[in-house]
This record gives C-alpha cells, sequence and structure tokens, in this order.
C-alpha cells in the first residue's frame, strides 16, 4: 500500500515538471497560437467551402491560409506602412491646432475657463516640451516598430503554420478538446458554442462595424482637408470596438477645431457625418451582433480593455472570449450544483 501511495506521488510529481516544462516551451509561443486559433475560427466557413468541392484537407487548408493572406494580412501590411508615414504629421497638426483651440479671444475658451484652469495649456514651454515627449516617443516607437520588423514576419510566418495545421487537422482537434473538458457532452458543446458565437461577434460583427465607422470617418476628414484622415480613420475604427468610447473622441475635437477656425460649413458637414457614424452603431450592431455575445456591456468594455492590457491588440477579442468561457464554466458548475428531480413515473396497470 505505501508503495503504491509512492508510486502515485512521484507520478503526480514528474507529471507536474513536466507540465511545468512543457509551459516554459510553450510560453514564448502562446500569442501565435491564440492569433492562428483566432483566425481559423473566422476562416473556417471558407475552409468548409473548399472540402465541400472534395478537396481534401491539406488543399483546402492551403487555400484558406491563402486566402487569409490575401484578405487580411496584405491589407492590414499596406494599412500599417501608410499609417506610419502619416503618424509624424498628424502630431504637427495637434500641436499647432492646439494653440488656436486655446485663443483666450475664443468664446470656447472663455467658457471653459469659466471651469478648468487652463492657462498651462497656453505655456509656450510648456507645449514645447510635451510636443518635445510625444514626438520622442513617436520617433522611438517608429524605431522600434522598423527594427522589430523582422520579428514580426517571423511571428506572421508562425501564425499562418500554425493556422494551416489548425484547419488541416481540425476534425481531429476539436473533439479531442472536448474530450479534454472534464465535461458532459452536451456541457462542453455548450462552452465551445458560446466561445464560437463571442468570436463571431467580435470579429464579423463588431469589427465590420467598426471598420465602416472608421472609414466613413476617414473620407470624411480626407474630403474636408483634414491632415492625417487615414490614421484618425483607424483610430475611428479601434475606439468604435470598444463600448462606451465611440468615434465622437476623434471627430468632436476635429469639429470643434473647424468651427474656432471659421470653418463652419466643414463643421457642420463633419458633425452631420458624425451622427451617420452613431445611426450606424445604432442600427447595424443589434442586428449583426444582437445577444450572441451574451455579456452585458460594461462587462464587455472592462474585458476589452483588460485584454488590451494583457494582450494587446489581440484584448480586442480574446478578452470578451475568455469571460464568456469563464461564465460558461460558471454556470456549469452551478448547474451541477441544483438537485436532480427526478420524473414521477405512474404506475402502469398489468
Amino acid at each position: 500500500m505505501k508503495r503504491t501511495i509512492g508510486n502515485w506521488v512521484a507520478l503526480l510529481v514528474f507529471t507536474a515538471a513536466a507540465v511545468y516544462l512543457s509551459w516554459l516551451i510553450i510560453q514564448p509561443f502562446v500569442e501565435v497560437i491564440i492569433w492562428a486559433a483566432v483566425l481559423a475560427v473566422v476562416s473556417y466557413p471558407v475552409y468548409v467551402r473548399w472540402r465541400q468541392r472534395k478537396w481534401g484537407p491539406s488543399l483546402s487548408a492551403m487555400w484558406t491560409t491563402i486566402f487569409v493572406v490575401l484578405v487580411i494580412v496584405v491589407p492590414l501590411a499596406l494599412v500599417g506602412m501608410m499609417l506610419a508615414r502619416q503618424v509624424p504629421a498628424a502630431i504637427s497638426g495637434v500641436q499647432r491646432a492646439i494653440p488656436l483651440l486655446l485663443d483666450p479671444e475664443t468664446r470656447l475658451y472663455q467658457y471653459m475657463d469659466r471651469h478648468v484652469d487652463l492657462d498651462r495649456f497656453r505655456d509656450p514651454q510648456w507645449l514645447a516640451e510635451k510636443g518635445r515627449v510625444i514626438g520622442a516617443a513617436a520617433a522611438s516607437r517608429s524605431v522600434s516598430l522598423v527594427g522589430d520588423l523582422f520579428g514580426i514576419v517571423i511571428k506572421m510566418f508562425f501564425v499562418l503554420f500554425t493556422l494551416y495545421y489548425l484547419l488541416k487537422d481540425a476534425d481531429r482537434i476539436v473533439p479531442a478538446l472536448r474530450e479534454a473538458l472534464p465535461l458532459d457532452p452536451q456541457q462542453a458543446d455548450a462552452v465551445f458554442r458560446n466561445s464560437r458565437e463571442v468570436i463571431s461577434a467580435s470579429l464579423n460583427g463588431v469589427m465590420v462595424i467598426s471598420a465602416i465607422q472608421g472609414a466613413i470617418g476617414g473620407v470624411t476628414f480626407w474630403l474636408l482637408g483634414l491632415p492625417s484622415a487615414l490614421l484618425w480613420g483607424v483610430v475611428m475604427f479601434l475606439l468604435s470596438m470598444i463600448p462606451l468610447a465611440g468615434a465622437a473622441i476623434v471627430w468632436v475635437p476635429a469639429a470643434i477645431y473647424l468651427a474656432v477656425s471659421g470653418h463652419w460649413v466643414k463643421a457642420v458637414l463633419l458633425v452631420v457625418a458624425g451622427g451617420v457614424i452613431g445611426v450606424i452603431d445604432n442600427l447595424l450592431r443589434p442586428g449583426v451582433v444582437g445577444e450572441r455575445t451574451r455579456l452585458h456591456e460594461l462587462i464587455v468594455f472592462f474585458s476589452v480593455l483588460g485584454g488590451l492590457q494583457v494582450f494587446g491588440v489581440l484584448g480586442l477579442v480574446v478578452g470578451p472570449v475568455v469571460v464568456s468561457v469563464t461564465m460558461s464554466l460558471v454556470e456549469v458548475f452551478r448547474q451541477m450544483g441544483q438537485p436532480t428531480i427526478e420524473p414521477v413515473r405512474t404506475p402502469q396497470a398489468s
């Protein structure tokens, strides 16, 4: 008996050590695996269409990966390169706009000065110092981005490589994950279904709506002659994905700047475009996203911000998914704790 207990303890220790070492090995690639998993969920319908054409798993996974490269990776790379060029111009534009917005002769300044002390913001030395700090940070970030370009390319290769095998072996991976969960088949299916719906709602729903809002905002900025239209369009796209935030954080100050600088017609047009952006959000979000996330807006808000803090840009999707899976597991435990009521059996006549 003692020998049996000793064997179990030794097995437990060696298993824990092996799991820990495996975690150390896999930890540098966790972000790669998560990115590949998200892309696999999004592109899986395309993979299924290739399979329906009687193509094998390998060929279908290859063409689906190529589709992801052409539709997602290449456009994002081009937008990223254009954004890197517009950042310095955007910083210069903000620096030029601040003195105009803080002109003591304007009604806006006089109204705000009654509630907030704006004298410090009118100090040229303070503004110059803050401008140098922001410029240095942007310059260092750009240099860092260029220096990490090789690493980004390698990471993207790993993501696509992992995506290929996740699609190719999906018929074996998904059942294996279901069996690995210590849950009943119905409970495991519920967890997977909730996760899939949250990912679908976050990407196919929220991102599409945010992309439409960002596109309208960016095109409006470009038509009105505002600088760095692409950059501000991308910023509005990102802000639109965060609940309770929205593109108004960008276009409202821009409309105020146009009004203060005397461009009233452009300011009105920008406000109209901002209203259209808000209407699109109110009209499309309930129909496209609906109740699929099953999360309160406040929970989504903190899960997105927390996800951004932990996972970076990937947190926009991973944050709500982690919270949704957690709530699904808690619901499973809650149901397991409830007593089951056996149905009353009526006696049958012999």
